[in-house]
């Protein structure tokens, strides 16, 4: 990245030290402002790489509180932002607790132009590398199927085993809750598979009248009903070559189970109105929300047709069950969203973060889709809030574990959910822990746990 795209914003109440500041620094592309509310603006308005900030914005005597706010704010909306902080020579003690707080460097006044001018590149140099390693990092770190977000365990697992059977051609059955994503999982056993270039056909059983449903799956002949003035190909014959996906299946009738039990058998099927047998060369992909074993058990599926459909099951657990990866999907989300309706959202507000958190999304991924969406549309300011979401007032009930467990867990949990919220940002983690650096550092070791997968680049 070349100098001349280099954003630095000068944050002085000094005009005559402001003037000087942005005069020596005429090679960037520089915003100037005087005060915490002004710097806000500028911040989300140009979203600079450095920020110089003097720490005494006032005269008077709650100078240093302002400067620390000013600071404060600045690394909670953008928390990679490398922010130099400009001190007089009484303030070191000051100075490092913003170092604490998470400011890059300070420099003692009076200015030393040449020196500062080091400084200022070097804090560039520096956010350039690690902005490119975040890149990457996001890049190794993707789930290796195409849009879908897999920051849980439970989903990892999933995305594993599409990874394994895609080769193959055997059956599958995706079970899950409504909205969970597995016509998106389907499609990624398509996509990885070496039909991938074939015809991927997707139908739902559910959703077709059952009168009309064999004639969908398996074609009719012209003349074989009211209505049939042409031979028409169904679903599975169309897909000959390529990936069927029969979603909710646990709803097909029990009728027309037999015939698909003929076709999964056989690779053959008959036409409505038809003599002929077509052989069909298809992969099946199968999806339900219901329990096959509580279907059968009350004769409406049969369970010769569960085994064949089942020669791999893969569960697909529910989005309240995903523990760390939600509030990583929801950030994956509002970034998608936020481009696609133009807005210029940086992210959740705490209240937010909480509600995605505390909320049991019966409706899942989807659900999650609907309120993220509505919330870019409708929301008035650059934070996205529980308000926004329409989950202002929800909860939940925190989950009980074993005792044995319950160390373990909930410390890995817990250590989890501070690096999503602070990005992968150790120090920030291990104060909101209530930890050391050092003793967090103990504990990733200790769990195999990594910091890096943590930071992502639609950090707000």
């Amino acid at each position: 990245m070349g100098e001349i795209a280099r954003k630095l914003m000068i944050v002085e109440d000094d005009p005559d030290l402001r003037a000087q500041l942005q005069q020596c620094f005429d090679s960037y592309v520089v915003c100037v402002a005087k005060n915490r509310e002004q710097a806000i603006t500028e911040l989300r308005r140009h979203e600079p790489a450095v920020v110089l900030q003097n720490l005494r914005l006032h005269s008077n005597s709650e100078c240093m509180e302002e400067g620390l706010a000013t600071l404060a704010e600045t690394l909670k909306l953008a928390p990679h932002t490398k922010v130099i902080v400009l001190i007089d020579n009484v303030d070191q003690g000051i100075a490092m607790s913003a170092v604490a707080q998470g400011a890059y460097n300070f420099y003692k006044k009076p200015v030393e132009l040449d020196t500062l001018r080091l400084i200022v590149n070097r804090a560039f140099a520096i956010s350039e590398l690690e902005t490119e390693n975040r890149r990457l990092q996001n890049q190794v770190n993707e789930s290796p199927l195409d849009g879908i977000v897999a920051a849980s365990e439970g989903m990892l697992a999933v995305c594993r085993m599409i990874e394994k059977v895609a080769p193959t051609d055997v059956t599958t059955l995706l079970l899950g809750e409504s909205g969970t994503g597995k016509e998106l999982l389907s499609r990624a056993l398509h996509r990885l598979s070496p039909r991938a270039d074939q015809n991927f056909v997707a139908i739902n059983c559910a959703a077709i009248p059952e009168n009309l449903l064999e004639s969908e799956l398996f074609g009719h002949e012209k003349g074989s009903f009211t209505g049939a003035h042409k031979q028409t190909i169904g679903k599975v014959e169309l897909a000959s070559g390529g990936t069927l996906f029969l979603d909710e299946i646990g709803d097909m009738p029990i009728a027309l189970q037999s015939k698909m039990l003929r076709f999964l058998q056989e690779r053959v099927i008959e036409r409505v109105g038809g003599r002929q047998e077509i052989p069909v060369d298809v992969r099946v992909v199968c999806a339900t929300n219901q329990n096959p074993e509580d279907l059968i058990a009350e004769g409406l599926f049969r369970e010769d047709l569960y085994y064949r459909v089942s020669e791999m099951t893969i569960n697909i657990p529910p989005y309240r069950d995903r523990e760390e990866g939600r509030l990583i999907l929801a950030r994956t989300l509002l970034q998608k969203f936020s481009a696609s309706q133009n807005r210029a959202i940086n992210g959740f507000a705490d209240d937010a973060v909480q509600a995605i958190e505390s909320y049991s999304w019966p409706g899942n991924v989807r659900e999650l889709e609907n309120k993220i969406k509505g919330a870019v549309i409708m929301a008035d300011g650059k934070m996205i809030t529980a308000q926004d979401l329409g989950l202002a007032g929800n909860g939940n009930d925190v989950e009980s574990l074993n005792l044995r467990e319950v160390r373990q867990q909930a410390e890995t949990k817990a250590i989890r959910v501070a690096l999503t919220k602070c990005y992968g940002n150790i120090s920030k983690a291990a104060e909101l822990l209530g930890i050391t650096r050092p003793t967090l550092y103990d504990l990733l070791n200790k769990y195999g746990l990594s910091s890096d997968s943590y930071s992502k680049k639609a950090a707000p």
